[in-house]
């Protein structure tokens, strides 16, 4: 099955063979074509994605050069047109986004958090690196890389969620610690840290974190009220968990429910 893949630098695999895809145009082309997949895309929105507002006289000519490149590429009843422009048709397993997207969902719907964590793993494994990675400096694609980063990184942070649901507090801290350096203003990964912080016996560590995060939020974020709501224990809890005895599964229980914290009850440990 031939396979479209955006999720990284475009490409199109066909088995073990990836296919060449000759001029930045037709490759912009084919990423536009693939970010709105089975839909029409008219032949004015391809005319100023690929040009801009002031694209050359050539430009429609030009443009069905690059879709009949494509047709021989790909085959014409993958490429059609269809007015008032060009529709590329492909069944969902075939785009590296419709599987991710789906795992994701099929992840999300799992009461067991084990299962959830390992689904996920499975869709972010899809990835290969930033989307579009060789088409980033178009203008059409800058908007569609944000998007994408976003789901990517709601669906890590989801995973992070049920591997801390699942105890895995301690294996997360250094990645928790990476992510949340270079996403630095991302509430939900830090708030992630700092319970992994907590729940590992480091509670000065995510006392830093809150207090670091804190100062660089906005004024009008709601980190205080959303975030540090999940670090919340009682004060006999907060004892048993400070000092957490070698191998004891009772301190592990009082510690170890997802969402049940409120970090403003936390103090530093004596």
């Amino acid at each position: 099955m031939r396979e479209f893949r955006i999720l990284g630098p475009l490409e199109v695999a066909d088995g073990e063979e990836v296919l060449s895809l000759t001029g930045h145009k037709q490759r912009a082309l084919l990423a536009l074509l693939l970010l709105d997949a089975n839909r029409v895309v008219s032949t004015d929105r391809l005319v100023d994605a690929l040009w801009g507002e002031q694209p050359p006289r050539t430009a429609a000519t030009s443009l069905q050069n690059f879709v009949s490149q494509l047709r021989k590429l790909l085959g014409s009843d993958v490429l059609v047109t269809k007015p008032p422009g060009y529709q590329l048709r492909i069944s969902p397993q075939q785009l590296d986004l419709d599987r991710f997207v789906q795992l994701v969902e099929e992840a999300r719907a799992e009461d067991s958090a084990v299962e959830r964590a390992e689904k996920l793993r499975r869709a972010l494994a899809i990835w290969r690196g930033p989307p579009l990675a060789d088409l980033g400096f178009e203008a059409f694609a800058q908007q569609e890389i944000g998007r994408l980063d976003e789901l990517r990184l709601a669906a890590l942070e989801d995973r992070v969620d049920a591997e801390l649901e699942g105890g895995g507090h301690s294996d997360l801290v250094g990645e928790l610690e990476a992510f949340a350096d270079e996403h630095p203003l991302r509430e939900r990964l830090r708030s992630q840290l700092m319970l992994a912080l907590y729940r590992s016996g480091r509670q000065a560590e995510a006392l830093q974190i809150y207090h670091d995060t804190r100062s660089r939020a906005r004024p009008s974020s709601s980190y205080t009220a959303r975030s540090c709501a999940r670090i919340r224990v009682s004060k006999r809890d907060r004892r048993s968990c400070r000092r957490p005895r070698t191998g004891s599964r009772t301190s592990s229980r009082r510690c170890s429910a997802v969402g049940s914290c409120r970090f403003s009850e936390l103090r530093s440990p004596s």
